[in-house]
């Protein structure tokens, strides 16, 4: 059984509002936590939206690990409209406005709220992910890998800070790149310290969020990882530099995967799902077809829905909705409405000649066949199974040939839809796994502090589904 971001003491909550009249996207802040006391280290991800490296490590921080002393918090999405359309900054670099900053910037809420994180007493540590271009060198070797690169470097404002703990930046840093250098796919790949003496006149360093967190006493250490990986191997280095640091700080946790670069690829792209309405509707999309047709959504209603992970967006478009995972597009989904029925939570199947519960939410292997039992008052609808002249699809044993391929959720044509539904009223879905994999969805309780929409004005600027890039900005580092 897989829970909604079981560590993750700031659920996600997202709505999506048909007049996109109100709530602004906004990005999410997670506490996890042990009830042992300890150092609190805050990481954020996402401060630029073409840095998927970054964002993704830190969503696979917020989701996938668990703390068993001290806290660790995660903001893995901080500029979340720049990551969904691939650009360094859609209002600009958020990491350039951390000095100073006019109250009609469209991002002066979000840099508003980050400082209160960052200057919050618990915090401890602040560590920024970035995907660097090249390969930081203290001298020049060649193009690639000179002082003027910033991958594979842990980046300090100055030397050392007058700060109660932590304050020896230089020293840390070094200690980081020496563990996470016995780490190394290759000696190409290794770490270093990049200090950029902010303090004795680099304009553009004095802008951002590292040295704004500096400027407070609050120690904070800029994370590069080079952009010449790709995002899952760009992943697994920013994950050594985080339990470096978790190390470091005393911070006792575990993950749910192996520490590889194939592990943090699987971690990083099976998680891809949503539930709709408490779980009423249940979606893998991992590897979902590009459009899934005839979702049964409420008449009338916002939509509800909760993310796996809090790098997953749905975004109105045309006469459906784009599901992002990061800068990703998943799928589309083409709605149905129907009013629903709230009279019942599950349904009884037989699964391989085994009777069992299914609640809505959940998706269930099947290595043969399945079998809805007849529920009275009732009636079952399996998508794209072949049988006509039934409205009830319930008490006939279904194997996978019995099923349109075509009406698959996903692209290998292994699970499929079981909707219930109540007279002309939506009940809810359950999902069929033909490849044997069980999982479910349990959502937690929500905080109306991750609430998602958009306005017209940001709808507007998502234009065509190609995501857009910023050609403008030319500063490939930090």
């Amino acid at each position: 059984m897989k829970r909604l971001l079981p560590v993750v003491l700031v659920h996600l909550l997202f709505l999506v509002s048909p007049s996109f009249a109100s709530r602004p996207i906004d990005f999410t802040t997670h506490k996890l936590g042990s009830d042992r006391e300890g150092n609190t280290l805050l990481v954020i991800g996402g401060i630029q939206g073409d840095e998927p490296g970054g964002f993704n490590a830190a969503a696979l921080l917020a989701t996938e690990y668990k703390i068993k002393r001290g806290s660790v918090w995660v903001v893995p999405n901080l500029n979340f409209i720049s990551i969904i359309k691939r650009s360094r900054g859609v209002h600009g670099d958020l990491n350039r406005k951390f000095a100073k900053i006019v109250r009609s910037d469209p991002e002066f809420d979000t840099i508003s709220k980050v400082k209160r994180i960052i200057l919050d007493d618990q915090v401890d540590l602040v560590l920024n992910l970035h995907d660097g271009s090249g390969f930081y060198r203290p001298t020049y070797v060649d193009r690639i890998h000179n002082p003027h690169r910033w991958g594979q470097s842990i980046i300090i404002d100055e030397e050392k800070i007058e700060a109660e703990r932590f304050g020896e930046l230089g020293e840390i840093a070094k200690q980081i790149t020496t563990v996470v250098n016995h780490n190394l796919f290759s000696e190409e790949h290794s770490y270093h310290v990049k200090n950029t003496w902010t303090k004795l006149g680099d304009m553009e360093m004095a802008k951002t969020l590292t040295y704004y967190a500096v400027r407070n006493l609050k120690p904070a250490f800029g994370v590069e990882v080079s952009k010449s990986f790709p995002t899952h191997k760009r992943a697994y280095y920013h994950l050594r530099v985080l339990e470096a640091f978790m190390d470091i700080l005393g911070i006792e946790y575990e993950r749910s995967f192996s520490l590889s670069a194939n592990g943090v690829k699987k971690a990083i792209y099976n998680n891809v799902k949503l539930a709709f309405y408490d779980n009423r509707i249940f979606l893998d999309v991992a590897n979902a077809r590009r459009r899934l047709g005839y979702i049964p959504l409420r008449k009338s209603a916002e939509i509800v829905y909760r993310p796996s992970n809090p790098l997953i967006a749905l975004v109105e478009s045309d006469e459906g909705y784009r599901v992002f995972h990061g800068n990703r597009r998943i799928t589309r989904i083409y709605p149905q409405y129907f009013e629903y029925d709230f009279s019942t939570e599950n349904i009884t199947m037989q699964i391989d000649g085994e009777e069992r519960k299914a609640a809505f939410g959940d998706m269930l292997g099947v290595q043969e066949s399945f079998m809805i039992m007849p529920k009275k008052g009732y009636r079952i609808n399996v998508i794209g199974f072949k049988r006509t002249g039934r409205s009830d699809e319930s008490g006939v044993i279904i194997g996978q040939e019995d099923i349109m391929r075509r009406f698959s959720v996903d692209k290998s044509g292994n699970i499929f839809r079981v909707e219930v539904y109540k007279d002309d009223k939506f009940s809810g879905m359950v999902l069929v796994n033909f490849s044997g994999e069980n999982d479910n969805l349990i959502a937690s309780e929500p905080s109306d502090d991750s609430l998602f929409d958009l306005s017209a004005k940001e709808k507007a600027s998502f234009g065509k589904d190609s995501a857009t890039s910023s050609g403008k900005v030319l500063n490939l580092g930090r």
